[in-house]
């Protein structure tokens, strides 16, 4: 299929995902995304983006090691799409085994907990469209990370698939999972790995 002429604007065009999958990369590196038809452009991460998901990919790979049977960890670029003509490439995710098995490892349309990590470029459409958009697909947990500001915002979802409860924890706190029983990250530990204790498993 042809690549179609790209625009951001919904008055101009909405696209399919046939037509999603068909668009070149932005110029300059980053990547799209699409929400209801909608296009998005993500600017490629800066490095504190990129060192705060090194440090998070360890520290949630190890509870993801010591409950193999209950959960699998993904990293980018692994989509949580819907028919709905939505596509979406979350920094990180934690998804149930059984929510895994019911997708048929095909197409991923929610998960238990999601990251997502500010970089400049994209931190309006982080913790607005696309945490939306997490919400409205039924994800049950999102963290969203600052490294600026050194902190992590936590949503979980409530009634009607919308974000319910916000908190935001900073230096000195541990951010609890409130989707798996025993994730805990401190957040020290995420912008400069001063105790690396990492995750807790228990």
């Amino acid at each position: 299929m042809e690549s179609p002429a790209v625009t951001a604007s919904p008055l101009v065009r909405r696209y399919s995902l046939d037509e999603f999958f068909a668009l070149d990369p932005p110029p300059g590196g980053g990547h799209w995304e699409l929400i209801a038809g909608v296009l998005y452009m993500v600017p490629p991460p800066e490095w504190p983006h990129n060192d705060s998901a090194s440090r998070l990919v360890r520290f949630l790979s190890r509870y993801a090691d010591t409950h193999a049977d209950a959960c699998t960890l993904y990293v980018p670029r692994t989509p949580i799409w819907a028919e709905a003509d939505t596509y979406l490439e979350p920094d990180l995710f934690l998804i149930s085994s059984a929510r895994l098995n019911a997708a048929h490892r095909q197409r991923i349309t929610s998960a238990e907990l999601v990251v997502e990590i500010y970089s400049p470029g994209s931190s309006v459409y982080d913790r607005t469209a696309k945490a939306d958009t997490y919400a409205a697909l039924g994800c049950d947990e999102l963290w969203l990370v600052d490294p600026e500001h050194r902190t992590i915002e936590q949503r979980a979802l409530g009634d009607g698939n919308r974000w319910q409860s916000t908190r935001s924890w900073s230096a000195g706190e541990v951010v609890r999972s409130t989707s798996f029983p025993g994730l805990a990250v401190a957040v020290d530990d995420v912008f400069d790995g001063r105790s690396l204790g990492g995750a807790s498993s228990s």
